[in-house]
């Protein structure tokens, strides 16, 4: 019976505005009082434990918000060329990592899907191994902006853009200030989180802090193997999969190193790549934390 009312009530919200508009008065109040029936309705099993968004059920999501979790992360990556080793997706492999860990790391956030196409020219020439699928830059920022205000109509007060490759960074933004300039921060506030974009950081850590002479310049895209390969993201992908680096198949091949490092033992490279997933954690988080305190804002 339960169930029955459950399912009338919904069909009740999602009327079609054509009809909504031939509704009486009676009618809106019924509609409206269904939406509320429905959206209190108790949830009739225990929650899963998941900061991802699209493995909870709308009930579970609901709770979660009203529990406190009322920042949303969307985290975007892409589809690009690594060289001969990495996974094409390889801003997506390390995001699957870094999202769910920063968001534990706040303890009030959840994890809405990857972004996992980035900008670039989708209209170029026809180049067998020319990587993507991508998108322009103008549906780019459309679509961010557009999550962004979807994440606001669910409930979420606080939304982070954070982007792992370079070319996502203008979009973001721009997104941000779409959406600051619409709703002026009533209720939700969006921001660009250059600060998780760390790689520079990461490089200079790997080389000074740790000591491993990784052959790189700090601010390089590439170094002494002249491909877009490094130590950092070739570590952190093997936490998730050594297979996204190929890591067999290097090692039988005599290449399992970047850079004049080793990638040998795997378990030592893991264990880099967890140190590192802890890393750029500490700088995302500390950099929301300062925008919650009144920091400048991005």
């Amino acid at each position: 019976m339960k169930t029955t009312l459950l399912t009338l009530a919904l069909a009740l919200v999602l009327l079609p505005s054509a009809l909504s508009a031939q509704m009486t008065d009676e009618e809106r109040a019924a509609r409206a009082a269904a939406r509320a029936a429905a959206m209190n309705e108790p949830r009739p099993i225990e929650a899963l434990e998941s900061m991802w968004i699209e493995d909870l059920t709308w009930m579970e999501i609901r709770d979660a918000i009203r529990g406190g979790k009322t920042t949303a992360l969307v985290v975007t990556g892409g589809v690009e060329s690594n060289g001969p080793h990495l996974s094409s997706g390889k801003h997506n492999v390390s995001n699957r990592l870094m999202a769910e860990s920063v968001a534990l790391a706040l303890g009030n956030a959840l994890v809405a899907p990857l972004v996992t196409l980035e900008p670039g020219n989708p209209s170029g020439p026809v180049t067998l191994g020319n990587t993507g699928p991508m998108v322009s830059q103008e549906t780019y920022i459309a679509w961010l902006t557009d999550i962004g205000d979807s994440l606001r109509g669910m409930g979420f007060t606080e939304v982070y853009y954070l982007g792992d490759s370079g070319g996502n960074q203008r979009g973001q933004q721009a997104a941000a200030d779409a959406l600051t300039a619409k709703y002026n921060g009533t209720p939700t506030v969006f921001h660009h989180l250059p600060e998780f974009y760390n790689h520079t950081q990461v490089r200079q850590y790997i080389q000074e802090e740790l000591g491993i002479p990784e052959q790189m310049e700090y601010t390089a895209s590439q170094g002494s193997d002249g491909i877009h390969e490094e130590l950092s993201i070739a570590a952190i992908m093997s936490v998730y999969d050594p297979e996204t680096i190929r890591y067999d198949q290097r090692v039988a091949a005599g290449r399992a190193s970047i850079n004049g490092i080793s990638l040998e033992p795997l378990e030592q490279t893991q264990a880099l790549g967890r140190q590192l997933i802890e890393l750029r954690t500490r700088i995302t988080v500390e950099a929301i934390e300062a925008l919650r305190q009144g920091g400048s804002g991005h």
